[in-house]
């Protein structure tokens, strides 16, 4: 096999790989035992045809196709490799020639990781973030609790208000006649949640149990079901039953129930605890996100659309490995947000163009500020991954390879360089003034004998 490397425009490259005839020879042999079994000739048994008849009757291509992507994809890795190219996706192919007795030529074009000309890392501005906890943050988190502890209670001397849950049937039809999806019995309702089209919900309030009710609604013109966007719809609901949360109070014995604590003064202390720690984290990752993105603006850097097509599909998966996980397909999740795969990736991009952009700009300052990863931070690391799975370190280590080793190094690096970048922030309150930093006693110490 041979490579010849093409530079392009904009970080991309083409590779022009050569297979000796030799090999295509094999890769068409190879096709032809796999397809044997599959093709009919008269006189012949099933798998047993020989190549030369095949050839002759169905002609010499039939096996091209096979033959290719059996090359394809044994010598493209080869062919990453001896290129020393930094290939960030996937490869558009293309053959240039296949026939029997020849080279086999294909080439790929790729995309390179881009270089980046980084701007001022230190001393970057960040706002300020308030991270108080007051007393009705502590109260909307008890409250939440409340709900969440809730019993139903229903109510049959009074009409539907809002908040109450409506248990209906329900039979939808547009032009007189039902349509697909409009029809339920024992609907549990909430009312006021807008989870309904139009004015459904509102046109229940004020009526009572055993109630039969003519609801006109119109379907709204970007409804994900394109037959019934735009149209009029009358529903026949059947109000079976009202019920109200009832909420329990918020006294020691409800702490007692949803916490380890005996009183209530205990638990609020511990929510409270708990929401300064998560408001903390959540203005640390907030400063963070601020301050690399004015580095990224601050920096120069010419990403190929390959690269952020790669990244789009390889989020793309992973939110489909996560609906998997809760009973959902991609597919039926696009039908139910109304959306087709095309706008799913447009409206993934953005997000996978500024993962990329963080990504190559904190490579950068990890590179030009030498950040060391010591075989500590390796170990320190190995050691979660061991409390994660339950398991031995040493068997974590066994499992662990060269490339894994070097993932783990290079996240140790990012961290490396976001920690160097929060190190050397300035934080600017909202009156614009620079927030002063903190300081040791030591430090106060030694500037007032200066003073002396």
């Amino acid at each position: 096999m041979s490579v010849k490397v093409e530079n392009l425009e904009k970080n991309m490259a083409r590779l022009t790989i050569e297979v000796a005839a030799e090999e295509v020879e094999k890769a068409i042999e190879a096709s032809y035992k796999r397809q044997k079994k599959s093709i009919s000739v008269p006189g012949f048994r099933k798998g047993k045809v020989p190549r030369q008849m095949i050839e002759k009757m169905y002609g010499a291509a039939i096996f091209y196709e096979d033959a290719a992507n059996l090359l394809m994809q044994q010598e493209y890795p080869k062919a990453m490799e001896e290129s020393k190219l930094d290939i960030v996706s996937q490869p558009t192919v293309d053959i240039v020639q296949i026939e029997k007795g020849k080279p086999f030529i294909f080439t790929a074009e790729v995309a390179v990781r881009p270089e980046v000309k980084l701007g001022e890392y230190k001393g970057v501005e960040v706002m300020d973030v308030d991270t108080s906890v007051v007393a009705a943050d502590v109260n909307a988190e008890i409250d939440k609790e409340r709900e969440a502890n809730a019993r139903m209670v229903t109510v049959d001397n009074r009409g539907i208000k809002k908040g109450d849950i409506a248990v209906i049937d329900f039979e939808g039809y547009v032009d007189g006649e039902k349509f697909e999806g409009g029809t339920a019995e024992n609907h549990s309702l909430e009312i006021g949640s807008h989870s309904f089209i139009d004015t459904f919900e509102d046109q229940l309030i004020g009526k009572k149990t055993g109630a039969e009710v003519e609801v006109n609604v119109t379907f709204p013109e970007d409804y994900h079901a394109t037959e019934l966007a735009g149209k009029p719809a009358m529903f026949k609901v059947k109000i079976h039953e009202i019920k109200v949360k009832e909420l329990p109070k918020a006294d020691d014995e409800f702490a007692q129930d949803v916490s380890e604590f005996d009183t209530l003064k205990e638990y609020k202390a511990d929510i409270k605890k708990k929401l300064v720690e998560a408001k903390k984290n959540a203005a640390k990752r907030a400063q963070e996100d601020e301050a690399i993105q004015k580095i990224i603006d601050a920096s120069e850097m010419d990403i190929p659309e390959a690269m952020i097509n790669y990244h789009v599909e390889d989020m793309i998966q992973g939110m489909a490995q996560n609906m998997m996980q809760q009973g959902l397909t991609l597919e039926q999740y696009l039908q139910f947000s109304g959306m087709t795969i095309e706008t799913l990736r447009e409206q993934t991009k953005p997000e996978a163009l500024r993962r990329i952009q963080a990504s190559l700009v904190l490579e950068a300052i990890a590179k030009d500020a030498k950040v060391k990863v010591t075989e500590k931070q390796i170990n320190a690391e190995l050691e979660k991954m061991a409390e994660m799975y339950h398991m031995e370190l040493d068997k974590i280590k066994e499992m662990v390879g060269d490339a894994e080793k070097e993932s783990i190094t290079r996240d140790l690096e990012i961290q490396g360089a976001v920690d160097l970048i929060m190190k050397n922030v300035v934080v600017v309150k909202a009156d614009g003034e620079e927030k002063p930093k903190k300081t040791t006693k030591k430090t106060t110490k030694k500037a007032e004998k200066k003073d002396e």
